[in-house]
């Protein structure tokens, strides 16, 4: 089983990673990869050169070669600047591949979030994923990290164990260990064997110190990314909650969240330091390992002290080499945490994109004038029945308004038309053109006024002349002077003015189709009825359709839909 969820690991986080290697972006990462591999090579050479110079700058100590001494600081010095160059232009380049490939990375990932409405149909998920921003933002960042830092880590590690494996064959020589009766047996290469049994004996015993690590990696992440979200949540909803005198209530859901994240970050540090305590008696025993199973050679004169030092050092690289899980395996346990984080939020991703190819249940046909809706059956999302046999229609010069008691499914029928709710069955016929939905609470994005007074559009796609006409037009001529400001605009201005933005919306965008659910909730009867003039008397006649409880609505429409006198099942009632 472990085996498995390890080959499983594996392969999402190549199937996470390799897109990019294939991409239109595939040269330039591509010789950045190998121009960082050709440095890490060097750098394993410049190590195989430095073994060396521990071999004859220790025999010039053990001789009293004073001229041999100043020769090899001189070679030191050659060797150690050119160990500085490659490092600096190596680690240089590998950020450089980082945030390129992290870049493109984002691009995706924001990309197929957004298509065919998949952040909202995420929203509707039995098993939603938690947090997509945090994965798209932290741990995109973390996986192009790591997945470098790692992939580069390893092939060091093994040309490094390649280079030096034969240089501790050679200069280790045979161990000879007497059996009595003036028998022994020769170990060739002894130091190899030793080497590659510490290693082995410390590898497994990291993996099953560490590995509960993995699942509390995940968990914190997942917890760091709740406790900030509730934040934003506070920042984005500040006048409610001052209204409400919610602070209390907000400091409670604070404290819960963060309680989380200290619980769980206490099981991280118990288990990481069960990992140290290993991991640094391991390191520290590695010191000197070597010279224990070196000493016998040495007092027996067989080497000298540079040989000594050299197979202590060549020693150091191959257990250091072949000790690469033990040294990384705090980041392996987040990786492989960062992956899964990763992989679930594809799959979901990709599974909205393929239930978006095939057949939907709830057909729309984009063709004539208007939107008409045939024995629409609505479900809610775990499969009860919501609403069945809904028909309705509208069209230029005929506005319809579509009523009911709250829960009846009134906003749901737009979701449906709009293409947004996929639990139900049923025929929809829309125009085939521009549509804009006006929800009761307008939505105003981070930037200028003009910004959210032409959203979904750019303001500069628009003539300023426009905008401030747009204004005039619905009751807002004091904010022409603020078009170039930048603010929350979502907090600055009331719900009435945003509700009056929203129209703004409408006369700058020209839709063919305004659907608008509950748009003038905030507004008195004199401003409803001056902007359905309005909206009646466009000059492109738009497709007006409705969602409201004001019995004054009812005037500016030519029909009236009741939900409440369509047919529900019993479930959906109960």
């Amino acid at each position: 089983m472990a085996a498995a969820t390890e080959r499983g690991f594996l392969r999402d986080a190549w199937d996470l990673a390799w897109p990019y290697w294939k991409s239109e972006e595939k040269w330039s990462a591509i010789g950045l990869l190998v121009a960082i591999v050709t440095l890490n090579l060097i750098t394993v050479w410049i190590n195989v050169r430095f073994n060396s110079w521990y071999k004859d700058f220790y025999d010039a100590l053990q001789e009293y070669d004073w001229p041999g001494f100043w020769r090899q600081f001189a070679i030191f010095g050659g060797l150690a600047l050119a160990f500085m160059v490659v490092n600096v232009y190596a680690a240089y380049l590998e950020r450089i591949l980082h945030i390129r490939w992290r870049r493109w990375l984002t691009g995706q990932f924001l990309r197929d979030w957004l298509d065919d409405h998949a952040y909202y149909r995420l929203q509707l998920s039995q098993v939603t994923p938690d947090n997509p921003d945090q994965r798209i933002s932290d741990d995109l960042n973390r996986f192009a990290t790591i997945s470098l830092g790692l992939s580069l880590g390893l092939l060091s590690a093994f040309v490094t164990l390649i280079s030096f494996l034969s240089i501790l064959w050679t200069v280790s020589g045979a161990l000879t260990i007497p059996l009595g009766g003036g028998k022994s047996i020769d170990i060739p290469g002894y130091m190899v064997f030793a080497a590659l049994i510490y290693a082995v004996a410390g590898t497994m015993l990291t993996l099953w110190i560490g590995r509960p690590l993995i699942q509390l990696n995940f968990d914190q992440q997942r917890y760091e990314a709740d406790f900030r979200f509730s934040m934003v949540r506070l920042r984005e909803n500040a006048e409610n909650v001052a209204f409400y005198g919610g602070e209390a209530r907000e400091l409670d859901t604070f404290q819960t969240r963060f309680a989380r994240v200290v619980r769980n970050w206490w099981g991280i540090i118990k288990r990481r330091k069960r990992l140290s305590w290993f991991t640094y008696g391991y390191d520290q025993l590695a010191t000197v390992f070597p010279y224990l199973v070196a000493a016998p050679r040495y007092f027996a004169k067989t080497i000298k002290l540079g040989g000594l030092v050299q197979i202590a050092q060549a020693f150091r690289q191959v257990q250091e080499s072949l000790s690469f899980i033990i040294n990384s395996y705090t980041e392996i346990a987040e990786y492989q945490a960062v992956v899964q984080r990763l992989a679930g939020f594809r799959a979901r991703m990709d599974e909205i994109a393929e239930a978006r190819a095939v057949a939907q249940p709830i057909k729309i046909e984009r063709t004539g004038a208007g939107v008409a809706v045939e024995t629409l059956d609505l479900d809610l999302p775990d499969g009860r029945p919501l609403r069945q046999d809904i028909t309705l229609a509208a069209g230029p010069g005929k506005p319809l308004l579509i009523t009911g008691p709250s829960g009846v499914g009134k906003s749901t029928v737009l979701r449906a038309i709009a293409g947004l709710w996929p639990f139900g069955r049923g025929h929809v016929r829309v125009a085939d053109g521009h549509a804009l939905f006006l929800p009761q609470r307008p939505y105003l994005p981070l930037g200028t006024l003009a910004d959210a007074l032409a959203y979904p559009c750019a303001a500069a796609e628009l003539p300023r002349e426009q905008l401030v006409e747009a204004l005039h037009a619905v009751g807002l001529p004091q904010l022409s002077e603020q078009l170039d400001e930048e603010g929350n605009w979502a907090q600055r201005l009331s719900i009435g003015e945003q509700q009056r933005v929203a129209f703004a919306r409408v006369f700058l965008a020209r839709p063919e189709i305004v659907f608008l659910d509950e748009a003038t909730s905030a507004l008195d009867e004199a401003a409803e009825m001056s902007l359905y003039r309005l909206l009646r008397e466009a000059p492109w006649r738009p497709t007006i359709v409705s969602i409201g409880h004001h019995g004054t609505l009812q005037r500016f429409h030519d029909t009236v839909v009741d939900l409440a006198h369509q047919p529900v099942s019993e479930a959906a009632a109960s």
